[in-house]
């Protein structure tokens, strides 16, 4: 039998998978007075005028912005707007919950951030002491905390290389040696199988899909308040189409409340690779 406890990651990106939206719409752009289709607009028409990376334009205009405003940019600044971020139903009290039921069957569960937001709204929410790692973008602070420069971009691409990170145990962004280098996968912290990815979207497609090539779990979740426009379909419609296109296995509600189809979803996931984990003890 396996040495107990049976480690499992659960990585989740953030806006759209455990708070509605992104999370700049919750308190800073508002504080900014700018309208969230305006400044995404923006943000997009630079990057395309300066064949820019898109996190990166977004990451300049919001201090662009502030400055404009005279609103001050300092981390704790950020950690603040975070701390107003609202979330789906049952987020605040998942990892409790979640946590006690893997322990109750000898599975050590850890949860990390993949997201193309900032870290420091993450930081400042009060779920950021449930995560071993945020690894979303971020910015370079001067002597007095001040936002200089971006200091990490994540984008939707460059996502996958943070399950990477996960797998081999690496708790940042900055080493590149070390996620380069050749390790066994009996010596890798938590194998590939052992990983469930969660995200709701299109940004989310390479993380899914690299997590399932490499026998982990991908769920996308979506926001059931929002039904399908015009010319555009519902976030239910959009993660069916991942299920089809084979980029997910599952698909659910984004609601994190005790007994609902995402709980029970993930649950059984969890106990599935115990026990895929404990049969394996039976081969050669």
């Amino acid at each position: 039998m396996p040495i107990l406890p049976v480690k499992i990651a659960i990585a989740y990106d953030f806006d759209g998978t455990l708070a509605p939206g992104n999370m700049q719409e919750h308190t800073f752009l508002p504080s900014l007075k700018i309208p969230a289709a305006e400044f995404w607009a923006h943000a997009n028409q630079i990057a395309k005028e300066n064949d820019m990376d898109e996190i990166l334009a977004y990451m300049q205009l919001s201090l662009d912005e502030a400055r404009r405003r005279d609103l001050p940019i300092r981390r704790s600044d950020f950690e603040q707007y975070g701390s107003g971020i609202t979330f789906f139903k049952g987020v605040e009290s998942w990892f409790d919950r979640i946590n006690a039921f893997a322990r109750e069957r000898g599975i050590e569960l850890e949860h990390h951030i993949i997201s193309s937001g900032l870290r420091e709204f993450i930081s400042g929410t009060p779920i950021a002491r449930h995560f071993t790692n945020i690894y979303a973008s971020g910015y370079r602070y001067d002597a007095n905390g001040v936002a200089v420069w971006p200091a990490l971009a994540i984008n939707y691409t460059n996502k996958t290389q943070y399950l990477f990170r996960i797998n081999k145990g690496i708790n940042n962004s900055y080493d590149n040696t070390l996620i380069n280098k050749y390790l066994p996968e009996e010596e890798r912290t938590i194998p590939f199988k052992q990983m469930i990815y969660i995200g709701d979207g299109e940004t989310d497609v390479p993380a899914m899909k690299m997590i399932k090539y490499q026998g982990g779990t991908a769920i996308a979740v979506y926001n059931p308040e929002i039904k399908s426009a015009r010319d555009k379909p519902s976030p239910r419609q959009n993660c069916e189409n991942l299920i089809r296109q084979n980029r997910a296995g599952y698909i659910a509600p984004a609601d994190y409340t005790e007994g609902s189809p995402l709980d029970s979803l993930i649950r059984l996931v969890i106990e599935k690779i115990k026990a895929e984990v404990e049969l394996k003890s039976f081969t050669l």
